[in-house]
């Protein structure tokens, strides 16, 4: 028979959660097997008979004789009419095999990376709330969301293609939505694009580590905004990249210390219409200077243009892709933020000459986008839905940075003062105390308040102390009751 413990074991296989969707007879199998391999029964040792086991368990005979017969179907243990059963004799169990197995399996626990895959593994990845809570950033309204409208719409698609839409796609992204993200851009943002330059991604994240592997190799230079959008210095750190930051003002990047920069880079990455995190907007002077550069140093302009869709203040400036006649610009565009975070649609429009190795190179990575989600969205926006979605989100979001900064002006005074961005969905706002950042934002969170921190967007130590308040996705009632939760935790927190 089994010994006390063996016996518990087997019970305790048979009885746990996990093993719930098992058979019995699988159970018992298993139960066993571990037993072997962990060494708690060794090569030779008898196994109860399968009518005294199944007594034991509670269990019919012929659930253990079809766990007997597994086992020796698989080679751990002798069956002998007359004998009984036994743990095999095999020299792969072995006690020495079996401790070698099992020390390699430790060993495993802690993998042998590429220098690639421990950067990526490092830099702790892109991760968003599942369940946003205030004032997580980069957030937009998702429960006004005309939902029946977008059915409707999903319904006429899988009504005219049938099952077409359920096979695979072109790499390139459908042809009716890359023409309507080519009218859109051209019509809103000042590009110049065409269907046959734009590519569609599931993020502007997957944009940017496909710039990051294409256009450049390990080691090589890319100009960097500093600070920076997390996702990209992680994307181009992963890379391999060399990131040189370069800093910003009022105006945007200071494209003079590119320019006079003797370290040569392959490629800068900017959001220059509405700037990650500080919210400035690249001037008219320094887009032109950069573009020269670009051109005569054979350089790229990625341009990521995450949220420019939500300008509060004066009209938006047109994109760098717009204005660059010397086909050096990639612009990188997301529905993340103007639609909402599950559609997974992003797109780039490329110069003509990168439109295939970029498309080659994303079916590498997931082949295509899904071409229901596809098809609908191009229905969306040709019906003029996204553009009368997105002028009523941006007087939402209007009203609701207006709340915000009032309310962080009249509650965190002497702690905190708002930097009022002219759009997108988020408000810095700098430390004025002697509050620490990192004090600021755990007892932000302890009150179930999320921040963003300023201070970890910086490649240098220069930026000042403070944090991203993302105000999109909540009402004003959510916003107020947050703010008022803030105050308190801060100013306990206070030395």
């Amino acid at each position: 028979m089994f010994k006390h413990s063996q016996l518990e074991t087997v019970k305790a296989w048979l009885a746990h959660p996990a093993h719930a969707a098992l058979p019995l007879h699988a159970r018992i199998q298993r139960a066993i097997r571990q037993l072997i391999l962990d060494g708690a029964l060794g090569r030779g040792k008898p196994l109860p008979a399968s009518r005294a086991l199944a007594k034991s368990l509670g269990l019919s005979r012929d659930t253990v004789e079809a766990a007997y017969a597994q086992l020796h179907a698989e080679g751990f243990i002798e069956r002998h009419v007359g004998s009984g059963s036994f743990v095999a004799e095999a020299t792969e169990l072995a006690p020495s095999r079996r401790h070698a197995l099992r020390d390699t399996a430790f060993r495993s626990q802690s993998p042998n990376l590429s220098r690639r895959g421990e950067a990526m593994f490092r830099s702790g990845g892109v991760r968003e709330l599942l369940s946003p809570r205030p004032f997580a950033p980069g957030m937009p309204e998702t429960r006004g969301f005309p939902l029946r409208l977008w059915e409707r719409l999903e319904r006429q698609v899988l009504k005219e293609a049938g099952t077409t839409a359920l096979l695979h796609g072109d790499p390139q992204g459908v042809e009716p939505l890359r023409r309507a993200i080519a009218d859109y851009v051209n019509l809103e943002r000042g590009a110049h694009a065409t269907p046959d330059r734009v590519l569609i991604l599931t993020s502007s994240q997957q944009a940017l580590a496909l710039c990051a592997s294409v256009l450049l190799d390990a080691g090589e230079r890319i100009f960097i905004e500093d600070p920076a959008y997390y996702g990209a210095r992680k994307a181009f750190d992963a890379a391999g990249l060399d990131c040189v930051p370069i800093q910003l003002n009022h105006q945007g990047l200071l494209v003079e210390q590119i320019v006079s920069e003797p370290r040569r880079a392959r490629a800068v990455f900017l959001t220059p219409s509405h700037q990650f995190p500080t919210g400035a907007t690249l001037s008219l002077d320094r887009r032109l200077a950069l573009i020269e550069w670009a051109a005569r140093h054979q350089a790229w302009i990625i341009e990521d243009d995450y949220d420019s869709e939500f300008h509060y203040a004066g009209k938006p400036t047109a994109c760098v892709q717009g204005l660059d006649p010397h086909e050096r610009t990639i612009y990188i565009g997301t529905f993340t933020k103007s639609l909402f975070p599950g559609l997974r649609i992003g797109y780039v429009v490329l110069p003509p000459q990168l439109v295939a190795p970029m498309t080659v190179a994303r079916t590498l990575l997931d082949g295509h986008s899904a071409p229901l989600a596809q098809m609908t969205l191009a229905r969306f926006m040709e019906g003029g839905h996204f553009g009368a979605h997105v002028r009523a989100m941006r007087s939402i979001y209007a009203e609701r940075l207006g709340l915000l900064a009032g309310l962080v002006d009249k509650h965190l005074s002497g702690i905190t003062e708002a930097q009022v961005p002219a759009g997108g969905l988020q408000m810095p706002c700098e430390l004025t105390g002697n509050l620490a950042e990192t004090t600021a934002i755990d007892a932000a969170r302890r009150a179930g308040i999320e921040l963003l921190g300023l201070s970890s967007l910086y490649a240098s130590r220069a930026g000042k102390p403070g944090f991203l308040m993302g105000f999109a996705a909540y009402t004003p009632n959510e916003i107020e009751l947050a703010v008022g939760k803030l105050a308190h935790a801060l100013r306990a927190a206070i030395p």
